[in-house]
């Protein structure tokens, strides 16, 4: 790169950057397209629709009820990843959609909950709605390359084998939709139809194929459903939780890019441009596929700061290494990033593949933080790769080239026998997860809980009540929930306040009687509620046991993926099961964590488990990366001992930086947090701290245990 292409290459990264502001802070045209006011947020931060179903059947199965609420759970993810179906009471189930605020409009689209079958003309039944896992409008063209509605109908395995028959024996027949009695669609079947999949046509337009679509997604549940009210409820946190939030993110970005100055110098000043894109990049990104926003999203995507700085410093690490052996500035930043690339891409790449593996397994907060961890991740390797290059090199090229003054070469240190102290290391691990094992065993037996579950995972008490005056929620957490937590005792109150109106909606852990007249007695003397108003209904988790069990086997799946990509990557199954160990290892420090800690285990929990998923397999690659190279380098008489120390003591310094970025982020946000984020924020400084010890002293020796055993030379 010469001088003009560098000046050119800097004014337009500055332009570029300009740009990107300019669009997330005020965004294009009248309606500020593109713009930070424009994401989908989520119910915490932007409130949404309430809608309460209650069964036609008076005393319902649990197991009928499960699955109704778990197959409408699916459904209204078409809306929002963040949306949650409870049940409340014996036979209701509540439903909270975020980001919208027409309950009819959403009535009206989500359609009335009934029965439906699939039945020929001489009533014999082909198929039920328990059948249909799925319908939706689906767009193509005709011959005449006209636009052509249809309505695309997935089966369930059972309603595919069954379809097939009835297709097959009924060829040029109809085959009746029939829905709560009536025939909403005939269509004629014009061949058989095999591999679980169908289509509707007709003269359909667009609304009409949604609408049929719907209705057949609706009618698909075990039991038959009534509205009984809806509601537009606002958010359950106010505007300084937000803002408190944001300036948290601004603060943090601030001092990690004042720390990649000071100790990378020129090449630090570059990765915080590169920063500042990145992060306007993903704030976009998330605008234009409409992924919806809450608040642990917002400090998933400021943590993502933190984990954006790695590729950097990987990078830079590499540069001081090459000019520690005497090369020249621009010789060193071309090898850098050549040496640099195998562990960035290793190290995204199996991230990558255990968020594509949990978007596409997993369902609510599962699916929504993998959609943000998906767009971090490609957003962070175009950045560092990319970006970071082109302004790093633009500036030697318009002459910025003193060594001394602008870059910092590595200084030779003695290694630190760290193979030696494996016993030591290893002794730790074991010890600290064995007491926290017995600890969490002495709770359970003691009937303490072995964990301190929230709504979320356990279920709760609603407490609906009307004040005699409309409530910001700003004024609800200053004035109504310090109420509400001294007489329950829950530090984890969550509420909801019923738009245009003085209903308030509070959930609590659950309460027995005595609990719910204090509570009742408290809001009437204090706060002057109505006390013909207050109603209160055990619900049911936000969590269902199908959700838990979608997370656990989506997680299953990402670490064997991981495993298969690290295998293949390192050709050495060593490596591999060295990271799967490695990173159970890691997590269940932060769920021993969560139960000595007795921080509530709630959605956050999901977001914490798989953010650490993701930074501790990153870790890893960059220290297998190391030795893999030192490897392939490796004389006859070189000592694998020798080698993986040296492997860890080269990127030991990579190991500090990036886990000391990350955990600034982190603890400013827990600084100036509210309780939510305080909860999210204060184990992730815990599992990162243990990453970090994790990384250096755990990983590469167990690789090093099983190539060599425990015998001594």
């Amino acid at each position: 790169m010469n001088k003009k292409r560098g000046t050119i290459t800097l004014i337009s990264a500055v332009i570029l950057l300009g740009v990107l502001v300019f669009t997330t802070v005020l965004g294009w045209g009248a309606t500020g397209s593109g713009a930070m006011k424009n994401i989908k947020l989520g119910l915490d931060l932007a409130g949404g629709v309430s809608v309460t179903y209650e069964a036609n059947e008076k005393k319902p199965s649990a197991a009928d009820m499960a699955d109704t609420i778990y197959k409408l759970q699916k459904r209204v993810e078409n809306y929002s990843t963040e949306a949650s179906v409870y049940q409340e009471g014996d036979n209701r189930i509540n439903i909270e959609i975020p980001g919208v605020t027409d309950a009819n409009a959403i009535l009206e689209e989500l359609g009335k909950p009934g029965a439906l079958t699939f039945a020929l003309d001489d009533g014999t039944e082909v198929l039920t709605g328990a059948d249909i896992a799925n319908a939706q409008a689906s767009a193509g063209q005709d011959d005449l390359n006209n636009t052509e509605y249809s309505v695309q109908l997935d089966l369930t395995d059972e309603g595919a084998v069954k379809f097939e028959e009835a297709t097959t024996a009924n060829v040029g027949k109809a085959i009746n939709i029939i829905y709560d009695g009536d025939v909403i669609s005939s269509p004629v079947v014009n061949q058989a139809i095999t591999g679980g999949q169908a289509y509707i046509t007709g003269n359909f337009t667009h609304d009409e194929a949604e609408n049929l679509a719907s209705t057949i997604r609706i009618g698909g549940l075990k039991l038959e459903l009534t509205e009984l009210r809806s509601n537009v409820v606002g958010a359950q946190l106010g505007e300084d939780a937000i803002r408190t939030s944001i300036m948290a993110g601004i603060i943090g970005l601030i001092l990690v890019i004042l720390l990649m100055i000071f100790v990378y110098k020129l090449p630090g000043a570059a990765s915080g441009i590169a920063l500042m894109i990145y992060i306007c990049l993903v704030l976009v990104i998330i605008n234009a596929f409409d992924v919806t926003l809450t608040l642990p999203g917002i400090a998933g995507i400021i943590l993502g700061i933190g984990m954006a700085v790695d590729a950097n410093v990987i990078i830079f690490a590499r540069v001081k290494e090459e000019m520690s052996k005497g090369m020249s500035v621009r010789v060193a930043l071309k090898d850098g990033f050549s040496k640099a690339l195998s562990a960035i891409v290793d190290g995204n790449v199996t991230t990558l593949i255990a968020a594509a593996v949990l978007w596409m397994l997993g369902s609510g907060t599962v699916k929504g933080f993998a959609q943000t961890l998906v767009v971090s991740i490609i957003v962070s390797m175009f950045t560092a790769l990319v970006v970071t290059r082109l302004i790093v090199n633009a500036f030697y090229a318009v002459g910025i080239q003193k060594q001394s003054l602008y870059y910092r070469p590595l200084r030779e240190k003695k290694l630190i026998d760290f193979v030696g102290k494996r016993p030591v290391f290893f002794l730790i691990s074991l010890i600290v997860m064995v007491a926290g094992f017995a600890y969490i065993g002495f709770n359970a037996g003691s009937g303490k809980g072995a964990f301190a579950y929230s709504l979320e995972f356990e279920g709760g008490t609603a407490t609906k009540v009307t004040f005699d005056k409309e409530y910001t929620i700003d004024e609800i957490d200053k004035e109504v929930v310090p109420v509400v937590e001294e007489v329950t005792g829950d530090n984890n109150v969550q509420i909801q306040r019923v738009a245009d109106s003085n209903e308030v909606v509070i959930k609590t852990v659950t309460l027995d009687v005595q609990k719910r007249e204090a509570l009742n007695t408290a809001l009437v003397e204090e706060l002057n509620a109505d006390a013909e108003s207050i109603m209160a209904e055990n619900i049911s988790s936000t969590v269902s046991n199908e959700m838990k069990r979608d997370a656990v086997n989506a997680l299953a799946i990402a670490s064997i993926c991981m495993l298969l990509y690290i295998w293949f990557r390192f050709k050495d199954i060593r490596f591999a099961t060295s990271a799967i160990i490695a990173l159970l290892h890691d997590v269940a420090i932060v769920v021993l964590f969560y139960a000595i800690s007795r921080i509530t285990v709630g959605n956050t929990f999901i977001a914490v488990i798989l953010t650490i998923v993701g930074y501790s397999i990153n870790a890893t690659i960059v220290i297998f990366d190391r030795i893999r190279e030192e490897l392939r380098l490796k004389a006859k008489r070189t000592d694998y001992k020798e080698l993986v120390n040296k492997s860890i003591n080269q990127t030991l310094t990579r190991s500090i930086y990036t886990n000391l970025t990350t955990i600034i982020m982190v603890i400013v946000l827990y600084i100036l947090g509210v309780s939510s984020i305080k909860e999210f924020a204060l184990p992730l400084i815990a599992g990162i701290a243990w990453g970090t010890y994790s990384s250096v002293c755990i990983t590469g020796l167990l690789w090093f245990t099983m190539k060599k055993g425990w015998k001594k030379r």
